[in-house]
């Protein structure tokens, strides 16, 4: 008898073996030998997992029994993990089926609430075109030739990005303009800026934010029909080239500004310096970090941590581990947000001419 291996069968295949490889990764992420608490620390990595799309919507996560046997923690301590998680917005539990990466943004809702309202406009055209005694073909034949032309003028977009601290967001709004037409602009501000008060940048047709910290920068919009998109990130090309070129042999340290992403930055240079056979790390309120400064040969450094480099000996080199959007991120979610947007705009344009 021969097997008959389905299509379904070939993506449970495919689910189990990233299953299995997220599994590994986060229970061999927990670093005993950090000062940080192991449920932070899980905390940290499944954030910026999503954070840098290494945990895309929709991906299963291992269940509490499953990560807390691997990683040789209490069940309690990943059960509060995945709930406070959850509260954040960023899994979901989905009932018999385990433990899912959330979707960071409602564009399926976005799109089918536009669909809807182009349908209702269509009926209408051609109920209208029935009037007039206007064949169906005539009118298919006008929509058409209105398609050819391409879209009509529509007034640039303003966005709103949405950071940790102040002078990375607006690298990386520079970055996102990129992708953006001509006239478009981006504002920068940070998380910390909203919670205390300073009022959140408008008009705004369209918010972002890392992925993680959608869930608090949604809760401090004042208008929730903004769209507010989560993106994910990776380390740059220039953070990338320099780690690749450190000497083995020097003595390298890497400083956090964040407790639960100590335990993600080490993989996280070492991924890059496979040279290199270890690497101390700090966090920036450690009481011994300027014994710790003055005993490396090379810094490694969050974005934001630059006020510790006045500690740093001279000659010793020190290098900023600096993340940029993903550009796929921005192709794949930024944009097609921004095009509805574009379109809504341009029906609302024609309607106008038309009443």
């Amino acid at each position: 008898m021969s097997s008959h291996i389905t299509a379904g069968d070939r993506y449970n295949e495919i689910e189990q073996s990233a299953g299995s490889k997220i599994l590994t990764d986060l229970a061999d992420a927990l670093d005993r030998t950090l000062p940080v608490p192991l449920g932070i620390q899980l905390r940290g990595l499944i954030e910026f997992g999503i954070a840098l799309g290494e945990l895309p919507p929709g991906q299963r996560l291992p269940s509490v029994r499953e990560l807390a046997d691997r990683a040789g923690i209490a069940p309690m301590t990943v059960a509060t993990v995945y709930r406070e998680l959850r509260k954040s917005g960023l899994i979901e539990a989905k009932p018999g089926a385990g433990t899912y990466v959330g979707d960071g943004h409602n564009s399926d809702g976005l799109r089918s609430s536009a669909i809807r309202r182009v349908q209702r406009r269509i009926d209408a055209l051609f109920t209208e075109a029935d009037e007039l005694g206007l064949s169906g073909s005539v009118v298919a034949s006008l929509v058409n030739a209105r398609a050819a032309r391409g879209r009509a003028a529509t007034r640039p977009l303003r966005l709103v990005m949405v950071g940790n601290f102040l002078d990375t967001t607006e690298q990386y709004a520079r970055r996102i303009q990129e992708h953006l037409n001509p006239g478009d602009t981006i504002m920068a501000t940070t998380v910390t800026a909203l919670q205390e008060g300073e009022p959140f940048p408008m008009p705004c047709d369209v918010c972002m934010t890392l992925a993680h910290r959608r869930a608090e920068v949604e809760a401090m919009m004042p208008d929730r029909s903004i769209p507010l998109v989560g993106l994910s990130f990776i380390p740059s090309e220039e953070t990338r080239a320099k780690l690749a070129v450190i000497d083995p042999m020097a003595r390298i340290g890497i400083v956090s500004i964040f407790p639960e992403f100590m335990a993600l930055m080490k993989p996280g240079v070492l991924r890059f310096t496979p040279h290199v056979s270890d690497v101390e790390v700090r966090l920036i309120t450690a009481p011994d970090l300027k014994d710790f400064l003055a005993s490396l040969d090379v810094l490694i450094y969050a974005s934001g941590a630059e006020p510790i480099l006045k500690d740093l000996l001279p000659g010793r080199q020190a290098l900023e581990f600096q993340y940029v959007p993903d550009p796929h991120a921005i192709r794949q979610t930024l944009m097609p947000v921004i095009e509805r947007m574009r379109s809504a705009q341009s029906a609302d344009t024609e309607e106008d001419k038309l009443s």
